[in-house]
């Protein structure tokens, strides 16, 4: 496993101050966990954003402050809802003798045979999992392979799902969906009444659907005068 460090200080601003902070590049964060006392810290911006791309949130990452190392998960990340720089971070101090609780995401590979011949969509009705592991047996993803997905209306549930049952334990119901190929709806389409040209004006009808205004018996006497 890749080691992963990062290195903070004690930060001692805080509130409404912090935004100076992050202008300078710092991005203000906690370290807490159980039976610890939080402490307020400072990040490097562009330190913290590679770490976090190696670590997500299910790697241990060794956070080095002053002359202490602490093994820690990057719990919470609050980003800006505009450009998802990093506002502000919590670190959870773990013991790695101690499971630990955390989401781990899932990922869709290969392809549908069903979806590929048209049969269906493939739809994905959860993104992540919750497990209980130790921090060293936490992984960064698990795989979803839909390659078994021939048919329409198939689905493939947790319990389907390939890890290491023996060290990671999934809080989710086994029975929960996670993808499913949706049969395709056909789609209804109206067609909109035809309006007359401009300057025409659409006969009237009347209740036998016929034209009103007496047009039949007008054609008749019509070809009695013309000697039809």
């Amino acid at each position: 496993m890749k080691k992963i460090e990062l290195k903070a200080e004690k930060r001692s601003i805080v509130g409404r101050k912090v935004k100076k902070l992050r202008r300078e590049g710092k991005v203000p964060a906690n370290l807490y966990g159980s039976g610890f006392k939080s402490i307020s810290l400072l990040v490097d911006a562009k330190e913290f954003s590679l770490a976090y791309k190696d670590a997500g949130e299910t790697s241990v990452v060794e956070l080095l402050v002053e002359k202490n190392t602490y093994p820690v998960l990057i719990h919470h990340t609050q980003l800006h809802p505009v450009d998802d720089k990093p506002l502000h971070i919590d670190f959870l101090k773990i013991d790695l003798k101690k499971k630990v609780t955390a989401n781990i995401p899932l990922e869709i590979v290969g392809e549908s045979p069903a979806e590929k011949q048209g049969l269906g969509t493939l739809v994905s009705y959860i993104d992540e999992v919750e497990v209980e592991a130790l921090p060293g047996d936490l992984l960064d993803k698990i795989e979803v392979n839909v390659e078994s997905l021939i048919e329409a209306d198939q689905s493939l549930a947790i319990k389907d799902l390939v890890y290491d049952k023996s060290k990671l334990t999934v809080a989710n119901d086994p029975e929960t969906i996670v993808v499913k190929i949706e049969l395709q709806k056909e789609e209804v389409v109206e067609v909109a009444p035809v309006a007359p040209a401009e300057g025409e004006t659409a006969p009237a009808e009347g209740e036998d659907g016929k034209p009103a205004g007496g047009q039949e018996e007008f054609s008749e006497e019509a070809e009695k005068e013309t000697g039809a």
